[in-house]
């Protein structure tokens, strides 16, 4: 807002100084525009006891001294100017009442400068004052704008236009103020020195759209072709908001991404990029790109820009999608489990995005999902056709990783189908045919001799194990009119199985349960378990039978007439005696 005083100060000091000493008051500086005139109001005072007859001036231009010739720019006794102001200069005031005042006519950019005024009271009486006025020749109105425009805070702007001519009168108008306001127009008003001005002011609420907008004043002369303008760019001060950025970005796993962002605001804002709170990079700039080298799943997510400045600020987030295959399937569930239970079998993995995941045994497919990171296989009352490798595959179409589980069903023993005897000539061979988890313990019993043989005398009975099923093999050999009863009985922590083995006939000995080279081998070990006998019984004839010693284990005979030998070759075959039950 502009104040002015109604009563210049000098006016006042001429009027308390009156009387006293020599001395001018004038405006120190006063402006009036190319081609109109200029009023310099100007006052002076000599001591009283002087009382002249007649009083004379002189005004100088840029110099108070007359030695130094200045130009003349009026001079009452003479009416002799400098040739710059013949015809455009004259005196407004009564030297007689001490009024100086002066006008000049016809304004020129070279008129501008230091006007100084000299009484002369005739005689020695004669003093040039050193105050003076600078007269500036303008052609512009001046348009006053605050320091600090905000957005969206009124602000007044003002046109001021000097208005010391008497001969012409400026009028004022806006230009380039359509949406801005209306103005409103104070009139002529007086400054503190006595010059005057025209004041025009327009009242707004600015826009950051306003910011550097072209705001005009233009200053006419009625009845004339002179007509002035003056412009403002206007500085709006205005928070950040975010008008430039990427919209969710997906990448493919080890490529390079680029994040733009870029914000408006008055001045320029610190931009910053954030992730999980971490800053990852800052700037005071309009624009700020980030830039990813390679980018891994653990850069997926939201990334942050925020822009602020000192009139507020804007943030806005990006998504980051990685894209990439699978990772390799975990799988967490029972493992192990006893016949009957309900298994929960759970797989699961990373992709983007989500894969298709499938769990299958030996090619069957028993559960699938689609676009999911976890599968759940549920197998109520497990049965031992349960038990086996199972896969579990993740594929996207970024790639495939699949993983192998194993679930182990146990369960009590079972006697297969493929479980019998077999005899050919003097010799019984028996197989015991075992489906069992964990491995059982196998053993035969012979009802009719009161004998048990199990697994872990291996040099009676060959057993090998395939998978689940458990092959125990006893051969019997001797002279025997009828084979004996031979029972299997099977047994684990989970329960025990017997089967009584049913004979089948000679051609059907069971060779091929134990391959062709164990059958090579086991033919050769009964030739040579047959010679060891023979030599044995031509030494009994020579020689008493021996007696055994307390300490002796004799070998395990079943009768006179059947002898058991093993199978492998790896085993060493013993002789058999006459046995005694036990």
């Amino acid at each position: 807002m502009i104040f002015l005083t109604a009563l210049p100060l000098f006016w006042i000091m001429i009027s308390a100084s009156r009387g006293g000493h020599w001395g001018a008051w004038m405006p120190s500086s006063i402006s009036a525009f190319e081609g109109t005139c200029v009023s310099i109001p100007c006052r002076f005072d000599f001591p009283d006891e002087l009382r002249p007859a007649v009083v004379h001036g002189v005004w100088y231009f840029n110099s108070p001294y007359p030695k130094n010739y200045p130009p003349v720019v009026f001079k009452s006794r003479t009416q002799v100017v400098h040739e710059s102001f013949q015809g455009r200069s004259r005196l407004l005031g009564d030297l007689g009442l001490r009024n100086c005042t002066l006008l000049l006519s016809s304004l020129s950019p070279e008129l501008g400068g230091k006007y100084y005024f000299r009484g002369d009271l005739g005689g020695y009486n004669q003093y040039t004052f050193s105050e003076h006025s600078v007269l500036d020749i303008i052609n512009t109105p001046n348009i006053v704008v605050p320091p600090e425009v905000v957005a969206g805070t009124e602000v007044e702007v003002s046109c001021m236009v000097p208005d010391n001519c008497p001969e012409l009168r400026p009028e004022l108008s806006w230009l380039g103020h359509e949406g801005l306001g209306e103005p409103s127009v104070l009139g002529r008003l007086r400054e503190d020195e006595g010059t005057w001005v025209q004041v025009s002011l327009l009242h707004f609420v600015p826009t950051r759209e306003a910011n550097g907008h072209r705001l005009g004043c233009q200053a006419s002369f009625p009845n004339t072709t002179l007509q002035f303008e003056g412009y403002a760019s206007l500085d709006v001060k205005y928070p950040p908001v975010i008008v430039e950025m990427n919209s969710s970005v997906e990448a493919i796993e080890g490529s390079h991404v680029s994040l733009l962002c870029g914000a408006d605001s008055n001045p320029p804002p610190l931009l910053t990029w954030m992730r999980d709170g971490t800053v990852l990079r800052e700037a005071v700039a309009e624009s700020l790109l980030l830039e990813l080298e390679e980018v891994t799943p653990a850069e997926d997510g939201v990334y942050a820009c925020l822009a602020e400045n000192a009139y507020g600020q804007d943030n806005r987030t990006v998504e980051l999608s990685v894209m990439y295959a699978p990772w390799k399937p975990t799988v967490n569930g029972t493992v192990v489990a006893v016949e009957g239970e309900t298994v929960s079998i759970l797989c699961s993995t990373q992709s983007n995005p989500d894969p298709i995941l499938t769990i299958f045994k030996e090619k069957q497919i028993l559960a699938t999902v689609i676009y999911e990171s976890e599968l759940q296989l549920q197998l109520p009352a497990v049965s031992p056709e349960d038990d086996g490798e199972y896969w579990c595959v993740a594929e996207n179409q970024y790639g495939q990783r699949a993983t192998a589980f194993n679930l182990s069903v146990e369960f009590a023993p079972m006697l297969l189908l493929e479980s019998h005897c077999a005899a050919a000539r003097d010799t019984v061979q028996c197989l015991c045919v075992v489906k069992s988890n964990p491995e059982p313990s196998v053993a035969f019993e012979l009802p009719s001799r009161n004998v048990t043989v199990n697994e872990s005398e291996r040099e009676f009975v060959y057993s090998e194990r395939s998978g689940l099923v458990l092959t125990s093999i006893l051969t019997l050999r001797g002279q025997a009119q009828a084979p004996p009863r031979i029972i299997c009985t099977a047994r684990n922590l989970y329960g025990a199985k017997s089967l009584e083995l049913p004979f089948q006939g000679a051609h059907r000995l069971m060779w091929a349960k134990i391959g062709p080279v164990g059958a090579v081998v086991t033919f050769a070990i009964l030739i040579a378990i047959i010679c060891y006998i023979t030599q044995t019984r031509r030494k009994k004839n020579v020689t008493e039978s021996p007696s055994f010693s307390a300490g002796d284990n004799p070998p395990v005979l079943f009768s006179s007439d059947f002898r058991i030998s093993g199978a492998p070759e790896k085993y060493e075959s013993k002789e058999v005696s006459t046995l005694e039950s036990h």
